[in-house]
Protein backbone atom coordinates (compact mmCIF):
# COMPACT_ATOMS: atom_id res chain seq x y z
CA UNK A 1 0.00 0.00 0.00
CA UNK A 2 1.28 3.42 -0.17
CA UNK A 3 -0.34 6.60 1.25
CA UNK A 4 -3.36 5.15 2.30
CA UNK A 5 -5.34 6.51 5.20
CA UNK A 6 -6.43 4.24 8.41
CA UNK A 7 -8.27 6.53 10.40
CA UNK A 8 -5.85 9.65 11.61
CA UNK A 9 -2.36 7.59 10.55
CA UNK A 10 -1.70 8.03 6.90
CA UNK A 11 0.62 4.72 5.56
CA UNK A 12 3.45 5.44 3.37
CA UNK A 13 4.72 1.84 2.99
CA UNK A 14 3.69 -1.32 4.54
CA UNK A 15 6.44 -5.01 4.61
CA UNK A 16 6.47 -8.60 6.13
CA UNK A 17 8.94 -8.45 8.15
CA UNK A 18 8.12 -12.26 9.44
CA UNK A 19 5.53 -14.79 8.63
CA UNK A 20 4.20 -18.34 9.46
CA UNK A 21 1.75 -20.61 9.04
CA UNK A 22 0.03 -18.72 12.11
CA UNK A 23 1.03 -15.45 12.00
CA UNK A 24 2.31 -12.55 9.97
CA UNK A 25 3.86 -9.74 11.38
CA UNK A 26 3.71 -6.38 9.35
CA UNK A 27 6.02 -3.63 9.51
CA UNK A 28 4.41 -0.13 8.55
CA UNK A 29 5.67 3.22 7.93
CA UNK A 30 3.65 5.88 8.35
CA UNK A 31 2.69 9.69 9.38
CA UNK A 32 1.52 9.82 12.79
CA UNK A 33 -1.54 11.79 14.28
CA UNK A 34 0.97 14.48 14.89
CA UNK A 35 2.60 14.83 11.56
CA UNK A 36 5.92 12.75 12.72
CA UNK A 37 7.18 9.94 10.91
CA UNK A 38 7.12 6.75 12.18
CA UNK A 39 6.64 2.60 12.06
CA UNK A 40 4.04 0.78 13.28
CA UNK A 41 4.06 -3.11 13.78
CA UNK A 42 0.82 -5.23 13.21
CA UNK A 43 0.25 -9.05 14.01
CA UNK A 44 -1.85 -10.52 11.61
CA UNK A 45 -3.03 -13.49 13.07
CA UNK A 46 -4.16 -16.12 10.16
CA UNK A 47 -7.14 -18.19 12.75
CA UNK A 48 -9.63 -16.58 14.60
CA UNK A 49 -9.27 -17.31 18.81
CA UNK A 50 -11.79 -20.14 20.03
CA UNK A 51 -12.86 -20.57 23.87
CA UNK A 52 -15.54 -22.46 25.23
CA UNK A 53 -16.86 -22.89 28.59
CA UNK A 54 -18.50 -26.71 28.84
CA UNK A 55 -20.67 -27.49 31.94
CA UNK A 56 -21.00 -31.56 32.61
CA UNK A 57 -23.59 -33.32 33.78
CA UNK A 58 -22.85 -32.54 37.26
CA UNK A 59 -22.67 -28.78 36.25
CA UNK A 60 -18.69 -29.00 36.71
CA UNK A 61 -16.32 -27.34 34.17
CA UNK A 62 -13.37 -28.70 32.59
CA UNK A 63 -10.18 -26.97 32.62
CA UNK A 64 -6.78 -27.91 30.74
CA UNK A 65 -3.35 -27.46 31.98
CA UNK A 66 -0.25 -26.66 29.72
CA UNK A 67 2.83 -24.74 29.80
CA UNK A 68 2.83 -21.83 27.67
CA UNK A 69 6.15 -21.34 26.01
CA UNK A 70 5.83 -17.19 25.35
CA UNK A 71 5.52 -16.61 29.51
CA UNK A 72 7.37 -19.83 30.29
CA UNK A 73 4.61 -20.36 32.69
CA UNK A 74 1.66 -23.23 33.69
CA UNK A 75 -1.76 -21.92 32.92
CA UNK A 76 -5.23 -23.74 34.09
CA UNK A 77 -7.46 -22.17 30.90
CA UNK A 78 -10.76 -22.85 29.58
CA UNK A 79 -10.51 -25.22 26.52
CA UNK A 80 -9.32 -22.77 23.69
CA UNK A 81 -7.46 -22.86 20.45
CA UNK A 82 -7.64 -21.59 16.79
CA UNK A 83 -10.05 -21.78 14.14
CA UNK A 84 -9.13 -20.96 10.05
CA UNK A 85 -10.46 -17.52 9.32
CA UNK A 86 -12.99 -19.16 6.49
CA UNK A 87 -15.03 -21.53 8.63
CA UNK A 88 -17.67 -20.90 11.67
CA UNK A 89 -16.47 -20.20 14.34
CA UNK A 90 -18.69 -22.56 16.39
CA UNK A 91 -17.02 -25.93 14.23
CA UNK A 92 -13.79 -24.78 15.52
CA UNK A 93 -15.03 -24.38 18.70
CA UNK A 94 -16.76 -28.31 18.98
CA UNK A 95 -13.10 -29.20 17.05
CA UNK A 96 -10.85 -27.97 19.94
CA UNK A 97 -13.86 -28.81 22.92
CA UNK A 98 -13.44 -32.60 21.76
CA UNK A 99 -9.55 -32.37 20.94
CA UNK A 100 -9.02 -31.05 24.35
CA UNK A 101 -11.12 -32.90 26.70
CA UNK A 102 -12.74 -35.36 24.66
CA UNK A 103 -16.46 -33.92 25.38
CA UNK A 104 -18.51 -33.49 22.92
CA UNK A 105 -21.66 -31.21 23.87
CA UNK A 106 -25.51 -31.27 22.32
CA UNK A 107 -26.34 -27.92 23.54
CA UNK A 108 -24.30 -24.79 22.35
CA UNK A 109 -24.82 -20.93 22.44
CA UNK A 110 -22.87 -18.02 21.93
CA UNK A 111 -21.19 -16.61 25.22
CA UNK A 112 -19.07 -13.33 24.10
CA UNK A 113 -16.90 -11.74 20.66
CA UNK A 114 -13.83 -9.55 21.54
CA UNK A 115 -10.79 -8.57 20.20
CA UNK A 116 -7.96 -9.76 21.96
CA UNK A 117 -5.19 -7.11 21.47
CA UNK A 118 -5.72 -4.26 19.38
CA UNK A 119 -3.14 -2.09 20.13
CA UNK A 120 -0.78 -4.91 18.26
CA UNK A 121 -3.04 -6.89 16.33
CA UNK A 122 -5.99 -7.94 14.90
CA UNK A 123 -6.65 -11.43 16.88
CA UNK A 124 -10.36 -11.89 16.80
CA UNK A 125 -11.84 -14.41 19.92
CA UNK A 126 -15.42 -15.76 19.90
CA UNK A 127 -16.68 -18.00 22.86
CA UNK A 128 -19.05 -20.41 23.57
CA UNK A 129 -21.43 -22.36 26.37
CA UNK A 130 -21.62 -25.73 25.37
CA UNK A 131 -23.31 -27.84 27.71
CA UNK A 132 -25.52 -31.39 27.98
CA UNK A 133 -21.72 -32.74 27.16
CA UNK A 134 -20.77 -36.80 26.46
CA UNK A 135 -17.74 -37.83 27.36
CA UNK A 136 -14.72 -39.41 25.33
CA UNK A 137 -11.16 -39.48 24.55
CA UNK A 138 -8.94 -36.57 24.06
CA UNK A 139 -6.53 -36.33 21.09
CA UNK A 140 -4.51 -32.74 21.46
CA UNK A 141 -2.12 -32.26 18.66
CA UNK A 142 1.39 -33.89 19.06
CA UNK A 143 2.94 -30.42 19.86
CA UNK A 144 0.58 -30.45 22.80
CA UNK A 145 1.25 -31.76 26.44
CA UNK A 146 -2.30 -31.32 27.94
CA UNK A 147 -3.97 -32.25 31.66
CA UNK A 148 -7.66 -31.73 32.32
CA UNK A 149 -9.31 -31.30 35.56
CA UNK A 150 -12.67 -30.47 36.80
CA UNK A 151 -14.08 -27.18 38.87
CA UNK A 152 -16.94 -25.54 40.37
CA UNK A 153 -18.17 -22.11 38.59
CA UNK A 154 -17.75 -20.68 42.15
CA UNK A 155 -13.90 -22.54 41.83
CA UNK A 156 -13.06 -21.07 38.15
CA UNK A 157 -14.65 -17.32 39.38
CA UNK A 158 -12.44 -17.45 42.94
CA UNK A 159 -9.17 -18.44 40.87
CA UNK A 160 -9.75 -15.81 37.93
CA UNK A 161 -10.66 -13.08 40.69
CA UNK A 162 -6.95 -14.06 43.02
CA UNK A 163 -4.91 -14.02 39.80
CA UNK A 164 -4.62 -17.46 40.14
CA UNK A 165 -5.76 -18.14 36.26
CA UNK A 166 -3.96 -15.30 34.35
CA UNK A 167 -5.64 -16.63 30.63
CA UNK A 168 -6.97 -13.65 28.69
CA UNK A 169 -10.16 -15.76 26.93
CA UNK A 170 -10.82 -17.73 30.19
CA UNK A 171 -11.01 -14.20 32.58
CA UNK A 172 -13.13 -12.56 29.79
CA UNK A 173 -15.10 -15.92 29.13
CA UNK A 174 -15.87 -16.28 32.90
CA UNK A 175 -16.40 -12.52 34.15
CA UNK A 176 -18.78 -11.77 30.93
CA UNK A 177 -20.53 -15.62 31.80
CA UNK A 178 -21.05 -14.30 35.33
CA UNK A 179 -22.58 -11.04 34.10
CA UNK A 180 -25.08 -12.94 31.52
CA UNK A 181 -26.37 -15.23 34.14
CA UNK A 182 -27.03 -12.45 36.67
CA UNK A 183 -28.67 -10.47 33.98
CA UNK A 184 -30.39 -13.77 32.84
CA UNK A 185 -29.34 -13.32 28.99
CA UNK A 186 -27.36 -16.93 29.17
CA UNK A 187 -29.22 -20.02 28.43
CA UNK A 188 -31.41 -20.80 31.36
CA UNK A 189 -29.81 -23.67 32.50
CA UNK A 190 -26.23 -21.90 32.59
CA UNK A 191 -27.56 -19.33 34.54
CA UNK A 192 -29.20 -21.25 36.96
CA UNK A 193 -25.71 -23.59 36.83
CA UNK A 194 -23.14 -20.44 37.26
CA UNK A 195 -25.95 -18.63 39.59
CA UNK A 196 -26.64 -22.20 42.44
CA UNK A 197 -22.57 -22.17 42.24
CA UNK A 198 -21.59 -18.96 43.02
CA UNK A 199 -23.94 -19.26 45.85
CA UNK A 200 -22.12 -22.18 47.54
CA UNK A 201 -25.26 -24.79 46.71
Amino acid sequence: MSNNKVGPWTVQSRKTAFENPWIKLADHRVTHPDGANGEYGVVHFKNIAIGIMPFDRDGLIPLVGQHRFPLDRYSWELPEGGGPLTLPPLDSAKRELAEETGFTAKSWAPLCAFDVSNSVTDERAACFFAWDLTGGAAAPEPSEELAMKKVSFKTLLDLVMTGEIRDGLTTTMTLMAYVKALRREAPAPICELILASAAGK
